[in-house]
């Protein structure tokens, strides 16, 4: 199935680039172009894109706001793209849902992978991201947390999944580390996040680290 994408971006140069970019990868179509936040979620809303490719210093609305909005309202998936690698935007762009956050740094092919993979349910993190939330979850010690009541919804099945999640697992990797199918994984990342009241896998993640059901950080896919 071909890849909806809106790009929101306030440089007509990048938005270009970007269009390009995606364009030129298989299975992906660009149906749509926003210059700031407020168009982003209007066009969204209209144009039923899977996957918006949302900037965060943008005019008016800014990224993090129209993220919150359209995934607060089950719009779409947002993966964030920004040049500021700066913690205030990360954590800002994870409590508003987005399913990613990457730099324009990051290389083309890489790029398109990640709209794959956050049009298919996984989350994606700039690296640098990945190390510092490993960094910030390794700084608090010691490790007694106590179990969020809020666990207490979740069947075994589903905490095991979340215990994934928070492991940086994809839905192939839960599968494979679970034998089950990925309609299953997904189906079971769905009612973890609606159980929690969480907007993303990545806000998952963060949980179950936080909860303590990771001891040794993030697991490779």
């Amino acid at each position: 199935m071909t890849i909806r994408v809106l790009v929101a971006d306030d440089h007509t140069a990048i938005r270009a680039g970007l269009v390009m970019i995606l364009g030129g990868g298989e299975g992906v179509e660009v149906v749509g172009e926003a210059g700031d936040g407020a168009a982003a979620v209007r066009m969204a809303r209209a144009l039923k894109p899977d996957v918006v490719l949302m900037d965060i210093r943008m005019p008016g609305m800014d990224g993090i706001a129209a993220t919150r909005e359209l995934v607060g309202d089950g719009v779409c998936q947002v993966l964030v793209l920004t040049t500021f690698d700066m913690d205030e935007y990360v954590h800002a762009s994870l409590r508003a849902g987005a399913a990613g956050f990457l730099l324009k740094s990051v290389e083309a092919a890489a790029l398109v992978d990640a709209v794959r993979l956050v049009a298919a349910g996984d989350g994606v993190l700039a690296p640098s991201v990945t190390r510092r939330l490993m960094r910030d979850f390794a700084a608090v010690a010691p490790r007694q947390v106590e179990r969020p009541k809020v666990l207490d919804l979740l069947t075994e099945r589903e905490t095991e999944v979340l215990r994934c999640l928070g492991e940086g697992l994809s839905n192939q990797g839960i599968g494979r580390r679970l034998h089950i199918g990925e309609t299953t994984v997904k189906t079971h990342v769905s009612r973890v996040l609606t159980k929690l009241d969480l907007r993303s896998r990545v806000q998952a993640a963060i949980l179950a680290q936080e909860a303590g059901l990771v001891s040794d950080g993030p697991a490779r896919p």
